[in-house]
């Protein structure tokens, strides 16, 4: 009867019938009752311990399977897909293929060793291969001293061109490296070396010496001079050509042919640029405009400072504004203002009613006061309201009568209703008085319970709620029609 032979996997990878030998991987499973198994069975045990070791990868791998590739001395083992070697590199001319991230090529056509990054493949190293090596390396070098010192060495074609360090000292005889005996804090170039005035060296042909090419922000020396003390100046002509730095004296210098131009210090410490020949002498301010045109701006005159063509220059920009700017008197138009002056102050605008300000509208267009002195043409609201003490705060709308513990309190059926507490009263008197606004004539809002027409008579009810009941506390004539049941507030016009 024939037995399956499953795979770690719990899948089945082959049925083995009785007296046969499968063949199936390149181990033998042998059937039952098959004479002569013992050879078979001690070669699959064999072939197991040497890992299949050859020259040629077994022909029917499984996935796991490991082979000692005897070729090139590697144990590799199969992916499902190919056989891939097991540590160290992939050795091989060209790219190889199935690599995982973190996996290592070796080209072995320039000596050169990669790693895949799941998606490319990224050089390790070295830089350039072959006879001139390219890089820069961490070395430990000796000073004179004995001293271990770290540095970075920059190499180009196999020769080093320039040293980094932390620190100065001078190479040891132990260690040299070509082109430098001492190494400077910060960056060295080959050649720099100890007998060499920084000017001329006359050890060192010119094409031995490097230099450094580009734009530099600033230089400490040039020539052994401190950058501070140079001037530039053109040769040739009339000119004077500086060889050596120049400290002027707080007299300072002279421009033009006539020594029109002074610059100067003055009392010690003060700079002055003056304009000192003619009558209504000035100095002018060109720059270039954005065309490239040179444009004269303004002038420095005896009288002050003027534009050079009329409405034409402007003082400060939207983004560069001047912090403040100081004078008796402007003469102008002015955009923008912090204060108006009132008077001998100066007030701020403000929207709210806060003293002292100027009034101004604010985002729904309103003006707030305490109080407007004046005659009116108009009026928003449309009632005469006087203020009375209340018993509690009462809402909008609610009929008042004479009683309770303050001057008024809610009115109800039976009372004489003396008014409606008001919203925003037209004319308001006792103003400065404690209370509430009772408006006493004109139109209100009332609180109405039940449905109500246009033109019905509203009466006091409960709780200074009125509704359209006939009492004889009349509170007033509906301007509305309103179908609600509830209470609402109706506009009205007194009648109390």
């Amino acid at each position: 009867m024939a037995y399956q032979i499953d795979r770690y996997s719990n899948t089945l990878l082959t049925s083995v019938e009785d007296g046969t030998v499968d063949q199936t991987t390149d181990l033998k499973f042998i059937g039952k009752n098959y004479a002569g198994y013992g050879e078979i069975q001690n070669e699959n045990f064999l072939f197991l311990l040497e890992n299949f070791s050859g020259a040629t990868a077994p022909s029917r791998p499984l996935s796991g399977q490991i082979w000692y590739d005897t070729s090139v001395s590697k144990l590799k083992f199969y992916d499902g897909t190919k056989w891939r070697t097991n540590g160290g590199s992939e050795a091989s001319a060209t790219q190889p293929t199935g690599l995982s991230i973190g996996d290592f090529w070796w080209d072995t056509t320039n000596d050169q060793l990669y790693v895949y990054n799941g998606t490319i493949f990224i050089l390790v190293g070295p830089q350039n291969a072959g006879d001139g090596v390219t890089q820069m390396q961490s070395l430990e070098v000796l000073d004179t001293n004995g001293t271990q010192r770290n540095i970075i060495a920059g190499t180009v074609n196999g020769e080093t061109v320039y040293l980094v360090s932390s620190a100065e000292f001078d190479i040891g005889a132990s260690n040299t490296i070509a082109g430098f005996d001492r190494v400077k804090k910060g960056l060295t170039l080959v050649n720099t070396k100890l007998i060499d005035d920084g000017v001329t060296n006359s050890t060192n042909e010119a094409d031995k010496y490097y230099y450094y090419w580009g734009t530099a922000p600033n230089s400490l020396k040039l020539g052994g001079v401190a950058a501070s003390q140079f001037i530039q100046q053109a040769s040739g002509g009339a000119n004077t050509v500086f060889t050596t730095a120049v400290e002027f004296p707080d007299a300072g210098i002279l421009i033009g042919n006539s020594q029109d131009l002074q610059l100067f210090i003055e009392n010690g410490t003060e700079g002055v640029i003056q304009n000192v020949t003619g009558n209504n002498s000035k100095i002018k301010i060109k720059n270039t405009n954005g065309s490239g045109t040179n444009t004269h701006t303004m002038d420095f005159t005896s009288g002050g400072l003027i534009p050079a063509a009329d409405n034409t220059v402007t003082l400060g920009s939207t983004g560069f504004k001047w912090a403040n700017v100081y004078a008796s008197n402007f003469t102008g138009e002015a955009s923008q203002a912090t204060a108006l002056r009132v008077g001998t102050d100066f007030r701020t605008a403000s929207s709210s009613a806060s003293n002292n300000t100027v009034a101004v509208r604010d985002a729904t267009g309103n003006i707030a006061a305490n109080l407007f002195q004046g005659t009116a043409t108009q009026a928003r609201y449309a009632d005469l309201a006087e203020n009375y003490a209340t018993d509690q705060d009462y809402p909008v709308g609610t009929a008042m009568a004479v009683g309770g513990e303050a001057e008024a309190r809610s009115a109800n059926i039976g009372d004489h209703c003396i008014g409606v507490i008001s919203d925003k009263p037209a004319y308001l008197m006792n103003s400065d008085a404690e209370g509430q606004a009772v408006g006493l004539k004109g139109r209100v809002p009332v609180r109405v319970s039940g449905p109500i027409s246009k033109g019905q008579a509203v009466y006091a009810w409960k709780d200074g709620v009125c509704s359209t009941i006939t009492t004889n506390a009349l509170v007033g004539v509906a301007l509305e029609t309103s179908t609600e049941e509830g209470e609402k507030l109706v506009e009205c016009v007194l009648k109390v």
